[in-house]
């Protein structure tokens, strides 16, 4: 009998464990809940929902395959090897097979399954399959991690043109085993279900991800490098929530990507290669939690930044995560994000630089907040989204990079429409008043709608100065955008 223990990989199709315990024999599927662990790691009420609504999903799938799933509880990941033996020795496992995950938690977590297991003579098999490379293979020449970005790019695009990952061919049906799959649970303690409205945004399941693939690399790709900056347009493939529960993987979508740009993958339609960029850019930051476990303990990547002085701002802390800054985009962007559970990417960045330049707020403030709200939230992406926006990570922006919020608002949203959505108080403003209502003057300004919490030019002038009173810091420059 062979143990498939699933976790952030929700799929039939192209799933590496999956498929190499289906080939060795016999095959049950398990699933931990561990609310205690997710509660601990921050993540969302209803990421952990659409976790829930995806296995029910792929217990269904299983089922046609006869492949039972078993649902267990393992409030935290220190009582996984307890458990998964105790289910290994009731169902006669001879191995368990798992797709890799990297973190300092999830590194331990398996290890100390490994080891127990292997105490009682089953094996446990630890597959390649979130990522193209394992990390410690894509190594400088002098052996270290990347930690610049277009190095490390260059080196994936060399391998991958050499020997492009296969997809994996799902398993088939194999004969009824006595083993009866478990009901997914609709709630847990301490994750309260999402809306009906956000479930509707994100329908689960494996179809609705490779379809949305599939539309994406048909009608929208060509046009990504051009569109994916602007919030009003579906400029994005709206598929991260999808892999970063696993539903989808990123082979998959590389093979979608180089089918639509004729198998290139830094020539031809610009629009598939900045896409694959971005798969590439998931992929750096993986190895970069490998690399540098530090980044998994809340660290700054560049240790010299544990210094800048960070403000203890609660009021201005809450008015960002409110939505009520005063600041149009910031504030229609965190909406975006409190109603629907995902933020544009482009607005990320914009908001985590105003919160970690204009207000002086620490990153892991920002880095915490996202995780708790955000359906796709991913350690490796959010931490280095985060620390790159802050200049504390690896191939950050330098520190005197400091997005203006009007002046990107007036690039990428010129009509308003993306602020008028979020805040319907604005509609009534004309596409140049939106992006900055307090320069109409007056009192109070437009009713309903908060004055700036925050002097952008004075409170750049106090991040340039926190950041060059650091130790060590790069050559000053640079643009205000």
């Amino acid at each position: 009998m062979q143990l498939f223990w699933l976790r952030t990989d929700l799929r039939l199709h192209d799933n590496t464990a999956l498929s190499a315990a289906a080939r060795s024999g016999p095959t049950v599927a398990v699933f931990l809940l561990s609310p205690g662990q997710w509660l601990a790691h921050d993540d969302a009420p209803c990421k952990v929902d659409f976790w829930l609504r995806n296995l029910r999903e792929l217990g269904q799938a299983l089922a046609t395959l006869n492949i039972p799933l078993l649902i267990r509880q393992a409030d935290t990941w220190d009582q996984a090897p307890t458990v998964l033996l105790e289910l290994c020795q009731s169902l006669g496992v001879d191995a368990v097979h798992v797709n890799e995950e990297y973190g300092v938690h999830e590194t331990r977590r398996d290890r100390a399954v490994a080891k127990a297991v292997e105490a009682r003579d089953i094996d446990f098999h630890s597959h390649l399959d979130q990522l193209f490379f394992r990390p410690g293979s894509v190594l400088t020449r002098t052996g270290g991690y990347f930690q610049v970005f277009s190095q490390f790019r260059k080196v994936c695009y060399s391998r991958l043109h050499g020997a492009l990952p296969a997809l994996v061919t799902p398993p088939a049906p194999q004969a009824p085993l006595p083993v009866k799959s478990d009901p997914v649970p609709d709630t847990l303690d301490g994750f309260a279900p999402a809306p009906q409205a956000l479930s509707n945004l994100w329908p689960a399941g494996e179809n609705e991800a490779r379809r949305r693939l599939e539309s994406f690399a048909d009608q929208q790709i060509d046009y990504y490098q051009s569109e994916r900056d602007f919030p009003a347009k579906p400029g994005t493939s709206q598929l991260s929530p999808y892999l970063a529960a696993g539903v989808v993987s990123p082979r998959q979508c590389l093979h979608a990507a180089l089918q639509s740009n004729l198998g290139e993958f830094d020539s031809g339609n610009v629009g598939a290669v900045t896409w694959i960029n971005e798969l590439l850019w998931r992929e750096f930051y993986k190895h970069i939690l490998v690399g540098y476990p530090r980044v998994s303990r809340h660290r700054a990547f560049r240790p010299e930044t544990e210094a800048v002085a960070w403000r203890h701002a609660p009021r201005d802390l809450e008015a960002w995560q409110q939505g009520r800054t005063g600041l149009p985009i910031i504030d229609a962007a965190m909406r975006q994000l409190l109603e629907t559970g995902w933020m544009h990417n482009r607005l990320r960045m914009v908001v985590a630089m105003f919160l970690t330049k204009n207000l002086l707020i620490d990153w892991r403030e920002g880095e915490r907040f996202f995780m708790r709200h955000l359906i796709d939230g991913d350690l490796a992406a959010n931490n280095g989204g985060w620390q790159w926006s802050s200049s504390t990570g690896t191939d950050s922006a330098p520190y005197f990079r400091i997005f203006n919020p009007i002046s990107q608002s007036q690039k990428f949203d010129s009509e308003g429409l993306f602020i008028k959505h979020w805040l319907p108080e604005l509609a009534g403003l004309n596409k140049k008043d939106v992006h900055n209502p307090a320069a109409l003057g007056g009192l109070f300004g437009v009713a309903g709608y908060p004055q700036p919490i925050v002097d952008l030019a004075s409170s750049r002038e106090r991040a340039l100065a926190a950041f060059k009173s650091l130790p060590s810091r790069p050559e000053s420059g640079g643009a205000h955008e």
